[in-house]
């Protein structure tokens, strides 16, 4: 919970980055704390840099949620929230975060059968970057239909 402000932060930097997206800091504040506080949603992984004074700062992180495969008997873990301060890019640090989540997988107790990522498609820094840690192009497409619950009608 410590880091819930920087990852807040960092998010709202990511999706304007990443999508032009302005989130809505309120919803966005609550859904980092309800998975901070529930790790059955998910875990945030984050890099620290030391500073002179024996302190750190946050200088990325890295999102693991989990998606069931009935086909595999395992959990795929998906990479989420991928975001590296502008200032501490090409410094290996999404490596970094990359390998701790690998070793984390290791030593799970459950079944991890594999790693998923979705990147926006004009993202083509982050598609080399994916692509040299050996992830590939999948055969999916993804679809989505968003819903808020005030919207939501049912027949």
């Amino acid at each position: 919970m410590s880091d819930l402000k920087t990852i807040v932060n960092f998010n709202v930097a990511l999706a304007r980055e990443t999508e032009n997206r302005a989130l809505d800091v309120r919803i966005l504040e609550s859904g980092v704390a309800a998975l901070l506080k529930d790790p059955g949603k998910g875990w945030y992984a984050v890099a620290e840099k030391p500073l002179e004074d024996a302190r750190a700062i946050v200088v990325g992180q890295i999102l693991i949620t989990f998606e069931w495969s009935d086909w595999r008997n395992g959990n795929f873990w998906w990479l989420q929230s991928v975001y590296v301060h502008p200032d501490q890019r090409q410094q290996q640090i999404f490596r970094q975060l990359y390998e701790y989540v690998q070793r984390q997988a290791h030593l799970n107790q459950e079944t991890v059968c594999g790693y998923r990522l979705y990147v926006e498609k004009k993202n083509h820094q982050a598609h080399q970057a994916y692509a040299h840690l050996g992830f590939q192009e999948t055969a999916y497409h993804m679809y989505e239909r968003g819903f808020t619950w005030t919207s939501l009608s049912f027949p």
